[in-house]
């Protein structure tokens, strides 16, 4: 049970990796840092976005419209620890 548990751990810290990857590299494109025309970093995006979007705009139809600011990824994030939390301290 616990190399279950150890798994499913590392799983959710890869995905919080890759989802803080993927909000930074799009900051850097949004701040002009980055040329999004680059094919590795397009390929960076691309990828990331596939693993991340569908998740995050499941959670931006259901937020109100807070103008520029995009809280979808502190809320994923959020879940993500809970989950993990609750996880841990009914299975050990």
């Amino acid at each position: 049970m616990n190399a279950l548990l150890i798994l499913i751990d590392n799983i959710v810290d890869i995905y919080i990796f890759t989802l803080l990857a993927y909000v930074i590299a799009s900051w850097l494109v949004a701040f002009r840092i980055v040329n999004p025309w680059q094919p590795f970093v397009r390929v960076v995006l691309q990828g990331l976005g596939r693993l991340h979007e569908p998740l995050l705009g499941r959670i931006r139809s259901v937020l109100p419209d807070l103008g520029g600011i995009d809280i979808s990824p502190i809320i994923v994030l959020l879940v993500l620890q809970f989950g993990r939390n609750l996880l841990f301290e009914y299975l050990r």
